[in-house]
């Protein structure tokens, strides 16, 4: 036991690098670097002054407050002045739990709307493929005998509602073919069924994938409005750079059908969707893996066309691009096209487009004053009402990190004046968090499943495991996952 308490678990801000495969893992910067560098020696110090394990110490509140207060530090240096986004942590909450407490922990009902897990298992068709490609991904490092288990379902409750204070989740789809995938409609009814029998609630909701522009567009219609007749769907996920996404070959469609040599397919499929009674659309927009098509241009005029329907932009556009201030001469970049498209077409804050943070807050949390400018203009133009929590987990481990950064995230008095940035209060983190999402969904607050948020920090700390990451770390990872999953069997 004493060998097992002096594990290194790593830094509980995780740095990766790492992706949902969607997008290349990019290094990491000299700042980050040197943050991690001097966080584990930080931590190593404090664990020795409050008395506990290395291991202890990494896995509790004042081990997160030690690594946000470092990441302030070096990004203060690196810029040489106070900059426009920091995480508000005292000294003090590095060495006292109580002090740790009052900024990292919360009573915030946090409802993710972007959730996934891999469950193998239960699709036999893909059970014994890519042997050699399990040998490139980071998530055999988890603990289980086999790799796979690492994406299981028993995995994605844990990491979210154990390890993390998630309360309720999304499972959304991945830009897989379904027949045979890791991640069917199986598989989600399967972990609804778990987390049901667990929390006795319906705390777990599933999204159905719709892809309009493969084969006939009667029969993709009509195969919407058997689904939503006999599954207990609560939105549609779409990729509209599939497959394109692939093969490149241009197989791609619009929102707003807004370009004729592509499928037009999209009014179409908006109109079934209201029809149906599930007028939420949740499309993937931006981290574009090399297609030009998962440009965000299209959902203002399709919100424009189509206000009955709520249009959630996935990852709100982000692309890995610099992110600053919204201006026109960086108006078709990021986060900045989406606004664009809105404004463009007249629609306004807190209207029927909703930006979600999947992966888009995991990129750029690691960087405060990107943070400040994303965080701060989503808020400005999408709306205080409309910016929901996501966070592409399980590929990021636990949530945890994600959601104690937001909750200490500052924006500057300068950057407020300078760009119309709100400041972050604890109300608008409250909506970020959970209650936008709820909202959009139409569903009431959960309590956590069981256990106090007293009891999951020392829970958290005497667990099994690591702060790890499970997505690619690498180029050529992500481009085995992406290759391994595309196709459609047999």
């Amino acid at each position: 036991m004493a060998g097992w308490d002096d594990e290194d678990p790593g830094l509980p801000i995780k740095f990766g690098p790492c992706s949902n495969a969607e997008y290349d893992p990019a290094p990491l910067t000299p700042v980050q670097l040197e943050t991690i560098r001097r966080a584990v020696a930080e931590c190593e110090r404090n664990a020795v002054r409050t008395g506990m394990s290395r291991r202890r110490f990494m896995l509790s509140l004042c081990g997160a407050a030690t690594t946000l207060l470092t990441l302030n530090a070096c990004t203060r240096e690196a810029l040489r002045r106070e900059p426009g986004g920091r995480y508000s942590v005292s000294p003090e909450a590095t060495l006292e739990e109580d002090a740790a407490r009052e900024t990292l922990s919360g009573q915030e009902f946090i409802f993710d709307i972007q959730g996934h897990l891999l469950e193998y298992d239960l699709n036999p068709t893909v059970n014994s493929e890519g042997a050699n490609f399990w040998s490139l991904f980071p998530q055999q490092n988890c603990g289980a005998e086999d790799p796979r288990d690492c994406y299981t379902i028993e995995q994605f409750l844990e990491l979210m509602f154990i390890r993390s204070d998630t309360s309720m989740v999304v499972i959304s789809a991945l830009p897989i073919a379904p027949e045979g995938s890791p991640l069917s409609m199986e598989v989600m009814e399967e972990t609804q069924r778990v987390a049901k029998a667990l929390c006795r609630d319906d705390r777990v909701l599933v999204h159905a994938l719709a892809l309009p522009n493969v084969g006939e567009l009667k029969a993709n219609l009509d195969a919407m409005a058997a689904m939503a007749a006999s599954q207990p769907i609560s939105a549609w996920k779409v990729f509209t750079h599939y497959p394109d996404l692939y093969d490149h070959s241009g197989a791609a469609w619009r929102l707003d059908d807004g370009d004729g040599s592509l499928a037009q397919v999209g009014d179409a499929f908006i109109k079934q969707a209201i029809d149906v009674g599930v007028p939420t659309i949740c499309t993937h927009k931006g981290f574009s893996g090399g297609s030009s098509y998962a440009t965000p241009a299209d959902v203002g005029g399709a919100a424009r066309k189509h206000p009955d329907a709520n249009f959630v932009v996935y990852h709100s556009g982000f692309d890995q691009t610099p992110e600053g201030p919204y201006s026109k001469a960086t108006a078709d970049i990021g986060v900045n096209r989406l606004i664009s498209s809105m404004r463009a077409n007249g629609i306004g804050p807190n209207e029927n487009v909703y930006a979600e943070l999947g992966s888009t807050w995991w990129y750029v949390m690691r960087e405060p004053e990107t943070a400040a400018h994303v965080i701060g203009k989503l808020l400005r133009y999408i709306g205080e009402e409309n910016v929901v929590w996501g966070t592409d987990c399980l590929f990021y481990g636990s949530p945890q990190d994600q959601i104690q950064a937001l909750r200490t995230l500052e924006i500057s008095a300068e950057f407020q004046e300078r760009f119309g940035y709100p400041k972050l209060t604890k109300e608008i983190k409250a909506k970020i968090l959970g209650l936008n999402g709820a909202r959009l969904y139409g569903v009431e607050p959960v309590e956590r499943c069981e256990f106090t948020r007293r009891e999951l920090e020392e829970m958290r700390k005497s667990l099994p495991g690591r702060n790890a990451t499970l997505g690619p770390r690498t180029p050529i990872a992500a481009a085995e996952f992406r290759n391994h999953h595309e196709g459609w069997p047999g």
